[in-house]
């Protein structure tokens, strides 16, 4: 599907923030934006979306599906056309990346 040019690139990049927020680390009651695990969400004007993300720890249990789950979240928004998600590991993930919110829920 093209995407609609009357929607902003940015209302598609926070659409896209959205749908990540609804996916969750399974060892950890919050989502993966709010965790920090999300570095960066990039949505250019064909509708392609690219996510930079880590993960808590290099031999995380879910680092197969996780980025994969990250995709499809990422393609369920109307007018992403395509996603690519990039794994990183710098920098290395710490709690001090996690949100005001999720420190919250976490009781930290």
């Amino acid at each position: 599907m093209a995407r609609d040019m009357n929607v902003p690139v940015s209302a598609l990049k926070s659409a896209v923030i959205q749908g990540l927020k609804t996916v969750y680390d399974p060892e950890i009651p919050v989502n993966i934006y709010d965790l920090g695990l999300i570095y960066d969400v990039s949505v250019n004007e064909s509708g392609f979306a690219h996510i930079l993300m880590t993960l808590t720890t290099p031999m995380c249990p879910v680092a197969d599906i996780l980025p994969l789950e990250v995709r499809e979240r990422a393609l369920m928004v109307e007018g992403v056309d395509d996603a690519k998600v990039e794994l990183t590991w710098e920098p290395p993930w710490s709690m001090e990346k996690m949100s005001e919110e999720a420190k919250l829920q976490m009781n930290l």
